[in-house]
């Protein structure tokens, strides 16, 4: 699979780039307090009530004119209230608007946001076509040049959605690998893929996951620096989880539970969006990607209840449940990126059901154990609308993992605070010194919201994004005012 083959551009399909013979039509974003003026001004005062216009924010109506619909109106809500993911809204127009080429008017200045706008209205025009088209292509958003950052958060996500959205059977470990390595050589990172007796040499814990299917597993890793920057700028070490599918091994899932396991290698998809934001925005760090891509399955050559396994890190582990196999795949991954000595080094996976049981699908738990990092993550999140929530990395859980003939358990001796226990196991091969954090993620909507259609979803990237970018930008701050 060639990265042509899953990889899209939201400008080619719900943007306007150039300029265009084809009417453009208006869109009049307005608060509740100026929709009377504007309605009477559009000549649309009776169609809005007549037709049940409800001033609510989100709502939309299409004021029609002689030759079908001519313009229309969206409200932002009270001018007051405060204000919700930024964006958020624009992802009703691609779908809510008829076809043809749009472009926003904001009745009140003050609340123009033409990223935000860009940025919402391509989540809500993005639809996985790889298999089905759309019923009918979205309308399109006329671009202009303030556009541009938000177009490139869009871009992360549909990178990270249409992974998430490939089934299985087309997209095993090795084409996940591949698709994060021609990803990373046009990003103009440095790329390889391990494999074979090489993974199994350095990476014991993810060879012994993949043992159970006919398809090998494999790691990626992607190294970028800016063309301008040495050694002396940060290092941000991204780690994710690549489990293309989970049956559960011989713990084996329940098969409604399985449904969605073509998902589970969301955190791998999510980190590559995490890095292409990053370098698109021309972040001031050096960042390293690794992602353990395998598929957990079940076989004679499968990893057993009770097998004690080697890590890389030189702890063994003894398996209390083969469905608890991201853990494995993290901690090979996390050992190798702490001992480098990584500024921050952050993982993302969907590593637990008990982590939605607490939060539910939209928020993501993230662990760490470093305050600095973790508080940047979740002031991010907040303000780009991507909230994650902090849980604790508990110190009264630890030994819940203890084992009687390894160093440690993969699994908990006790049915609670999974997702904290699970956090607890992967703090065990982070280097003490390594400022480090956890995000437990969803990677899935279970009903279609604007700009977020039901299918994969990136809960978590606008927030590691946003927050690395506030801590590289204040790190090299301080590394200027020191040679000065």
């Amino acid at each position: 699979m060639t990265m042509v083959q899953w990889w899209r551009h939201p400008a080619s399909v719900a943007m306007q780039m150039e300029p265009t013979a084809e009417p453009v039509r208006q869109v009049h974003a307005v608060h509740v307090e100026g929709l009377d003026a504007l309605a009477e001004r559009l000549g649309a005062s009776g169609w809005l009530s007549q037709s049940g216009f409800r001033p609510v924010a989100g709502a939309l109506a299409l004021v029609p004119g002689e030759g079908g619909v001519a313009a229309a109106i969206l409200c932002l809500g009270a001018a007051a209230a405060p204000r919700g993911a930024p964006g958020a809204l624009y992802g009703l127009l691609p779908g809510g608007l008829p076809q043809g080429v749009w472009e926003v008017v904001w009745e009140a200045p003050e609340s123009r946001d033409e990223a935000g706008l860009a940025c919402g209205f391509c989540l809500g025009a993005y639809h996985f076509d790889a298999y089905v088209p759309p019923r009918r292509p979205p309308a399109r958003l006329l671009a202009t040049e303030a556009m541009a950052g938000g177009i490139a958060r869009a871009q992360a996500a549909w990178i990270a959605r249409d992974l998430i959205n490939r089934p299985a059977n087309h997209l095993g470990p090795a084409e996940l690998a591949q698709s994060a390595v021609s990803l990373g050589r046009v990003l103009g990172a440095e790329a390889e893929i391990i494999s074979g007796e090489a993974l199994a040499q350095a990476y014991p814990a993810i060879a012994a996951v993949g043992a159970g299917s006919d398809r090998p597993p494999a790691v990626a890793i992607l190294r970028w620096a800016p063309p301008e920057g040495g050694d002396e700028l940060p290092l941000v070490s991204l780690v994710g989880k690549g489990v293309c599918f989970d049956t559960g091994g011989y713990d084996l899932k329940p098969s409604a539970a399985m449904l969605r396991m073509k998902k589970d290698m969301g955190g791998a998809a999510i980190m590559l969006g995490v890095a292409a934001l990053l370098i698109a925005q021309g972040a001031p760090c050096r960042i390293e990607l690794r992602l353990g891509c395998v598929e957990n399955s079940v076989s004679g050559h499968a990893m057993r209840p009770s097998d004690v396994l080697a890590t890389r890190r030189g702890l063994s582990v003894e398996i209390g449940n083969t469905d608890a196999e991201g853990r494995l795949v993290l901690c090979d991954l996390l050992a190798e990126a702490s001992d480098l000595s990584p500024d921050w080094l952050i993982d993302a996976a969907t590593l637990t059901g008990a982590a939605r049981v607490a939060l539910g699908p939209d928020l993501p738990a993230l662990f760490g154990n470093d305050d600095t990092l973790a508080e940047a993550l979740l002031a991010a999140g907040h303000e780009c609308g991507d909230p994650v929530w902090r849980l604790p990395l508990w110190p009264g859980y630890d030994d819940w993992l203890s084992s009687r003939v390894a160093d440690i358990n993969n699994a908990s001796s006790k049915p609670m605070a999974g997702a904290i226990t699970a956090a607890l196991y992967l703090n065990r091969f982070v280097a003490e010194s390594v400022s480090w954090a956890h995000l437990d993620t969803y990677a899935w909507s279970d009903s279609t919201r604007p700009g977020h259609p039901e299918g994969g979803d990136c809960q978590g990237l606008f927030a590691l994004a946003g927050g690395i970018l506030r801590l590289v930008n204040a790190r090299v701050r301080t590394l200027m005012a020191e040679r000065e």
